[in-house]
């Protein structure tokens, strides 16, 4: 075969597009999706809304399960991994999309999370391995970036096939198979390592006291949108194509981070943490308001989440830099299983008190998640 028509090339550009359409597809177009396909969902099946908060909390302990997996197995499994997040993702997207009945589709949208905890650490270790990727740190932010594009493909299709939200899951499984192809078609490298990585001991995690405790409230607080975000505007009578729309500006709010992020890293991370866990804690009490106001509060969440994700990897790196990646393997954990208990809390909430209640008492958590950066210093090891 000759070299033109080779897909691995000297150029980084192949790769990095295809992990971050994975990225897209598994977090964006499959795990995040969940809460914009929501309301269609329980009108076709009639997912009730505590038994949807059960499902997103199901789903984030799932994702937690398969980042720790892919996290102690990627230095040696990367492609296998790809492969792994590619089916987990794909299957889990079909199997909502042909679920005759609620409790179906459940099962499905629990075990589809699996791709993106599994598509992470893989990436990361596929990108660390290729001469053209290895040392540019470039390369590896705009992967993980691609959160941002995958949520507003995911609005985009909403809005195109409204109402056949089962197209839409059809659609993100093939594209999460072709993403996870483009990848595996692009990786080059060498060798896997010998020893995988291991997690730290317990002077880690007395150090990380306050960043854990952090991501945790961060989490449990960005689940009221994350979940019922879209739910709670056709609710309150906003229009299903404008609350496509405000889906789509919290995408775009992801995506912006990349704008900021020099800005942001001049900044300590405890201090930048704040600045995330306000803007979080204001957007999501700001939804309520519905109308215009939303499209501006969803793309504010978007990018205080995203910003806020990436502010947990500059402080595990200020605290401990040795041991960088098993921390940020550690928090992203922690934050997502605070989604799991904010996701359950939230729905019970809801039936008993209504949405304003719950959303606020949503913002109050994560406003009272940057506490803990208040008066932190830091504690550089190594």
């Amino acid at each position: 075969m000759k070299r033109a028509f080779l897909l691995r090339t000297s150029s980084s550009v192949p790769l990095v597009a295809a992990g971050a359409g994975l990225i897209a597809a598994t977090y964006g177009l499959v795990r995040m999706a969940y809460g914009l396909f929501l309301p269609d969902v329980q009108a076709d099946l009639g997912l009730d809304v505590a038994a949807a908060g059960v499902v997103s909390a199901g789903a984030s302990v799932v994702y937690c399960v398969g980042a720790v997996v892919g996290f102690l197995s990627a230095a040696r499994h990367a492609r296998a991994l790809v492969i792994a997040a590619a089916v987990a993702a794909s299957i889990g997207a079909l199997g909502m999309a042909v679920a005759p009945v609620s409790l179906v589709f459940a099962v499905f949208a629990i075990a589809s999370s699996a791709g993106a905890g599994l598509a992470s650490p893989a990436l990361v270790a596929v990108l660390q391995r290729d001469p053209a990727t290895s040392r540019s740190p470039r390369g590896q932010a705009i992967v993980n970036a691609g959160t941002g594009p995958g949520v507003v493909l995911a609005g985009a299709l909403a809005l195109l096939l409204a109402p056949d939200w089962r197209l839409a899951w059809v659609v993100a499984a093939v594209v999460t198979a072709l993403a996870a192809v483009g990848v595996l078609g692009a990786a080059r490298g060498g060798a896997d390592a010998a020893v995988p990585p291991t997690f730290p001991a317990l002077p880690w995690f007395v150090a990380h006291r306050r960043v854990l405790l952090a991501a945790l409230l961060f989490g449990a607080g960005s689940a009221a949108v994350w979940t019922y975000g879209r739910t709670m505007l056709v609710a309150s009578g906003t229009s299903s194509g404008a609350s496509m729309a405000a889906w789509i500006s919290l995408g775009v709010g992801g995506t912006l981070v990349i704008v900021t992020a020099r800005w942001m890293e001049r900044l300590e991370p405890p201090v930048a943490w704040i600045v995330t866990a306000i803007v979080v804690a204001f957007a999501t009490a700001a939804v309520l308001a519905g109308g215009g106001w939303a499209l501006v509060a969803f793309a504010a969440f978007g990018w205080g989440y995203t910003a806020g994700s990436g502010v947990l990897i500059a402080w595990t790196a200020q605290i401990d830099a040795p041991r960088a990646p098993a921390g940020t393997a550690l928090l992203f954990v922690t934050l997502i299983l605070g989604q799991a208990l904010g996701a359950a809390v939230v729905g019970g909430v809801i039936p008993a008190a209504g949405y304003p209640v719950a959303f606020v008492l949503a913002a109050a958590v994560s406003a009272v998640a940057l506490v803990p950066a208040v008066g932190a210093r830091p504690r550089v090891r190594g």
